[in-house]
């Protein structure tokens, strides 16, 4: 059985589920398809809480996103109902003298003060005695951190976020074919052919936002750069919630020069005595078909050894929860927002290189715009994939 269509969104996570949403809305003839049943937890847009914040210390070029993302997700709030963003505001800090690496950029708490002022985002700079008084969970300071403070940030919530997305993409007309594996992708001259294991769709253009499942789906060149890393969540159970009143914010702590001397993590929900936290690695690669998706024991107590103790008011080693994600990762950690270089009818939305999320809504529709005008609103040329050639 063949479905044609003007727009086909393959994989509906973070990207592709706001993408479907923004094309519905422009009353696009658009199909949704996954091979498994989002949100769900087998690639990188679960796990509760998602770091969200406009002063973007990974590059100007980012900012437009976030700030379209925060807006589309108060839309969809009020449309809905639900709750999707909590802004408990975001504290990023650093040593002074800290040059380490995140995402791939040094100087990290500097560039997120200089993109802050650069675009007008409400921020502070904060010093370590200031850091200390106003948030008490923060201890064993070393006494000369900084940090920007950006009190319009804080968390989204993924599984809703990409719910109400798909939900109102429904609602609006477009179709879900969740279950169904896409086996290839093939363009001609009348358009694009998806094939899967539950029939085939012609769309007139195509995104393909497969996440870890890019690769193995579209070949080169994006088999060469993109890379899989199984990333870790933790959840360790406090006990004492004292430290963490309404005005905890969620955090991104650079503590050390190397670029695995950063944690990030989250304040706990009123009456939930667990404190959600992580880092990143990228040495350890894998597959969306291989992952061990267990979290050993002994990576938790690792993680609390290295990054939480001594460092997070209450927190004990006592794990409440873990999982594992993926995060799909470019050379440069930065963004693949781009036509297909030889699908010309392709739009390849990926790697978001563990920072996308926060971006997630503001893509979805900056994609539409490429897709149904031509062009979009937003520069997207910082996430070209010529950058690589």
């Amino acid at each position: 059985m063949e479905k044609r269509v003007d727009f086909a969104v393959i994989g509906l996570g973070a990207m592709g589920s706001a993408a479907l949403y923004q094309l519905a809305r422009r009353g696009a003839s658009a199909v949704g398809i996954d091979r498994y049943a989002p949100p769900h937890t087998l690639g990188s847009s679960h796990g509760e809480t998602r770091i969200t914040r406009q002063a973007v210390g990974e590059g100007a070029a980012y900012v437009p996103l976030v700030l379209a993302s925060h807006r589309i997700w108060r839309e969809l709030e009020a449309a809905t109902g639900q709750t999707l963003f909590v802004d408990c505001g975001t504290l990023i800090m650093s040593p002074r003298d800290n040059q380490a690496l995140h995402h791939g950029m040094p100087d990290f708490v500097s560039r997120s003060i200089k993109n802050a002022q650069a675009y007008g985002v409400p921020h502070e700079v904060i010093d370590s005695a200031e850091i200390a008084r106003r948030f008490p969970q923060f201890i064993g300071l070393s006494g000369n951190e900084w940090g920007c403070f950006e009190p319009g940030g804080g968390y989204v919530l993924p599984e809703a976020c990409i719910a109400a997305q798909l939900a109102r993409a429904q609602a609006l007309g477009a179709e879900i074919r969740t279950g169904t594996e896409v086996q290839a992708v093939e363009q001609d001259g009348g358009g694009v052919r998806i094939t899967t294991d539950r029939g085939t769709v012609v769309a007139d253009q195509v995104v393909v936002s497969a996440g870890s499942w890019c690769a193995h789906l579209l070949g080169a060149p994006f088999d060469r750069l993109l890379t899989v890393t199984r990333q870790l969540l933790h959840w360790y159970a406090l006990d004492d919630m004292s430290a963490y009143g309404p005005a905890s914010p969620v955090f991104i702590w650079m503590h050390g020069a190397k670029e695995t001397d950063y944690f990030y993590g989250f304040p706990p929900a009123a009456g939930d005595p667990r404190l959600k936290v992580a880092t990143e690695q990228y040495d350890m690669v894998t597959t969306p078909f291989s992952i061990d998706r267990t979290v050993a024991p002994d990576e938790s107590a690792a993680m609390y050894r290295t990054h939480v103790q001594g460092r997070l008011a209450g927190a004990t080693p006592t794990v409440a929860k873990a999982a594992a994600c993926l995060y799909t990762v470019t050379p440069d950690r930065g963004f693949i927002i781009d036509r297909h270089p030889g699908k010309d009818r392709v739009v390849v939305v990926s790697a978001c290189s563990g920072h996308g999320f926060k971006h997630s809504a503001g893509i979805g529709q900056a994609v539409s715009q490429l897709l149904v005008d031509g062009r979009s609103d937003t520069d997207l040329s910082a996430f070209s994939i010529a950058r690589f050639r």
